[in-house]
């Protein structure tokens, strides 16, 4: 019976990790042990970061939404809750759009949901 040997798969998976560590500070993108170590630090930085950025976007749009509001009179959990009472299903990421490119028609919502708490 032939004898299996893994030497191209082990360079194949090395090539993989330095690849990926491209660019990395000194040892870290030419030794595969320090390369292999911050990659996976890497990709767990990377998963967590998707994540955050999710978070980032929301807390942005929900800004650019109640400074919209202020402008328009009200603030933005009264806008939310009147928007809701009024049944006007539109994120917050249309909602922060608006504010900040047509202000009309933002305004035009601002009073549907004033109408709606009334």
């Amino acid at each position: 019976m032939a004898r299996i040997k893994r030497a191209v798969n082990a360079v194949k998976k090395r090539r993989k990790v330095l690849r990926l560590a491209k660019g990395y500070y000194g040892a870290k993108s030419k030794q595969y042990r320090a390369a292999s170590q911050q990659v996976m630090r890497s990709m767990a930085y990377a998963y967590v970061g998707r994540k955050h950025k999710k978070r980032e976007y929301r807390r942005l749009w929900i800004a650019r939404i109640n400074a919209g509001a202020r402008i328009c009179g009200t603030t933005y959990s009264r806008l939310i809750n009147g928007l809701k009472l009024a049944n006007v299903d539109i994120n917050r990421k249309a909602l922060a759009e608006l504010a900040v490119s047509d202000m009309a028609a933002f305004k035009a919502l601002v009073d549907v949901a004033m109408a709606a708490r009334a």
